[in-house]
């Protein structure tokens, strides 16, 4: 069963188009990037996809379920950060990663171990005392990833993840998605950066406009060049079309 769906959703922002028929797939133990220029409409799909955002049409699907009215169950098997993470400012970074556990339906017994294994995943140890608020942009961000991730959710979305990153933190984050992914997760991952995403992703699929145009393979030659060259096919497409 697909654990990830957009089939065919539409949305608007005060009349201007967000999504336009926007359609994507990600099945268990699959990794794939979400890729396009600002404004392509990556994080609204993102959005539409955890629940934040009700499309205009369309269907969303987390792991068989409506997004906007996922049981208990569901919910559980689910992690994602877009845009502000299940982090509290004023707990520590260990209280907050066992107070994620607990939400997200870890029993007692496997809180303490769950936890501390995925503050080894991301090297979060030295700041397990420190208050989330005075925490650097980079470890906070590793921190909201640790919250989304610690219980190995079935699906799991994830907006820039590595943005704030510095080259060890990108080499730790990529390594938890892919062991993710190898552990049957399917995960979605929006990013600016191709070579990146390229070296964890099985699939790179490119928003244009509001919509898929296209996949690019993730161990090709000159990826950024197909990128832009897919974009720009995709605006002479869209200007032919509507010169007819």
């Amino acid at each position: 069963m697909t654990a990830l769906l957009l089939d065919a959703v539409r949305h608007a922002f005060g009349g201007r188009p967000a999504l336009t028929g926007l359609s994507l797939h990600v099945d268990p133990g699959e990794v794939v990037a979400l890729v396009g220029l600002n404004g392509a409409g990556k994080t609204t799909a993102l959005r539409v996809l955890t629940g934040r955002l009700r499309p205009a049409s369309g269907t969303a699907r987390v792991l068989g379920r409506d997004p906007g009215a996922l049981d208990a169950v569901t919910a559980r098997r689910f992690g994602h950060v877009v845009g502000t993470p299940l982090v509290s400012p004023d707990l520590t970074v260990t209280e907050n990663v066992r107070v994620a556990a607990l939400l997200h339906g870890l029993p007692a017994r496997r809180v303490g171990a769950a936890s501390a294994a995925v503050v080894d995943a991301l090297d979060l140890g030295p700041w397990t005392g420190a208050r989330a608020r005075t925490l650097s942009l980079g470890n906070a961000q590793r921190l909201g990833i640790a919250c989304a991730v610690l219980h190995r959710p079935a699906a799991l979305v994830l907006d820039e993840p590595t943005s704030a990153l510095d080259p060890r933190g990108v080499v730790l984050v990529r390594g938890l998605v892919r062991s993710l992914a190898d552990d049957g997760a399917a995960v979605l991952v929006s990013s600016h950066h191709l070579d990146e995403v390229a070296r964890v992703a099985d699939r790179v699929v490119v928003v244009h406009a509001g919509r898929v145009v296209g996949e690019l393979e993730p161990g090709g030659t000159d990826l950024e060049r197909r990128f832009f060259g897919m974009v720009l096919d995709a605006d002479t497409a869209d200007a032919a079309g509507t010169a007819a």
